[in-house]
């Protein structure tokens, strides 16, 4: 059995446009912190190989310091190292990779078809390609078939799962037929598998570190064990910070009390987006204030209102529409009610199917 690390999408120096130039600059300075965490985690698992699945960096602009970092790194690594250059970290004679002496324990796919690296050492066989263009429409494994040879068969690839993408497609289909024992893929920043198509167990890590509000929650890789015929892969947090999204009701309060109470206690080292939700009085929230509230308890915080006005409930109820007839046989059911619980039961059921009927959207 072999101990692998799964990583892919680091997208080291990513500008991070959505925060202020200080908090960019200590982000990208983060993801070289991030580099020296995956080391630590190859120490402490006694990693074999760690395979790194595309979109090292995010695009061309590459800071000295972090390729500093990357080669430091990786090159403290008792594991071998296997890279598959993507569609941002692209391999060509101008990228990253063509301006670096790397690592004897570091190696990268150049080729846009599949290369085989074999380790006798380890009884084992690594598969990979590059990307060499920003786009790909083929898809690198059709017809792909490993030997076999006893030995253990991995891949490394960047690949989309979507049908004619132009992201380097992959089908189960193609997996199913190679015969590979464990394929590592990147490119979908949301962890998917690990799964298994035929006798060849795939997966997607996800991105270890967030970079925006559409990658939420822990980040990080992929760890376990491969063998011939079986892969045992765990996910392990790695990120420093997490991007949150956290709804608050401002409903019957008053919305300063509403959000401290859900505010956290001690400062929180993540980025979260705050959307304060219910009804409210007629006069618009103070987002200003509000957030002056709670920046103090995140790194980053912004505050998105998505409340609306609070209204009678049954200023509808004579009208001859769905609406009105849908109030009328509530109001009934109000005046049945038992006791104050059935009545507020009553209540927000009227507000739900208030919604529902006048497919009311909160504003953006």
């Amino acid at each position: 059995m072999l101990n692998v690390i799964h990583g892919a999408d680091f997208h080291l120096d990513a500008p991070f446009h959505a925060l202020p130039p200080e908090q960019a600059a200590q982000r990208r300075e983060e993801q070289r912190e991030l580099l020296f965490r995956l080391a630590r985690l190859a120490e402490e698992e006694r990693a074999d190989l760690v395979l790194l699945s595309g979109d090292l960096f995010d695009g061309r602009q590459v800071y000295s310091e972090t390729l500093e970092a990357l080669e430091k790194a990786l090159g403290s690594m008792k594991a071998q190292v296997f890279i598959a250059p993507g569609n941002h970290d692209l391999w060509s004679a101008r990228s990253p990779y063509a301006g670096l002496v790397w690592p004897d324990n570091v190696h990268i796919f150049t080729e846009p078809q599949i290369e085989t690296v074999e380790l006798p050492e380890l009884g084992c066989v690594v598969h990979g390609a590059a990307f060499t263009a920003p786009h790909r429409e083929d898809r690198a494994l059709a017809g792909f078939q490993v030997p076999n040879d006893g030995k253990i068969h991995l891949l490394v690839l960047h690949a989309d799962g979507t049908p004619n993408s132009q992201y380097g497609p992959i089908t189960e289909e193609d997996l199913a037929a190679s015969g590979l024992d464990y394929a590592a893929l990147g490119h979908i920043h949301g962890r998917i598998g690990p799964q298994r198509a035929g006798r060849t167990v795939w997966a997607w890590p996800g991105c270890p570190e967030g970079r925006g509000f559409d990658e939420l929650g822990d980040k990080g890789v992929l760890c376990g064990t491969v063998g011939k015929g079986e892969a045992r892969m765990r996910f392990v947090p790695l990120c420093g910070r997490r991007y949150l999204i956290r709804e608050v009701d401002v409903t019957g309060q008053d919305p300063e009390a509403a959000l401290t109470a859900a505010l956290p206690e001690d400062e929180s080292p993540d980025l979260c987006r705050i959307v304060l939700t219910g009804e409210r009085g007629a006069e618009p929230l103070a987002l200003e204030k509000l957030e002056a509230l709670a920046r103090p308890h995140y790194y980053n915080v912004s505050l998105r209102d998505r409340t609306h006005i609070r209204r009678d409930l049954w200023d509808r109820m004579e009208e001859d529409t769905l609406t009105g007839l849908f109030l009328r046989g509530m109001r009934r059911r109000m005046e049945e009610a038992p006791d104050e619980e059935a009545r507020l039961a009553v209540e927000r059921a009227v507000r739900f199917g208030l919604s529902a009927l006048e497919s009311r959207e909160d504003p953006q």
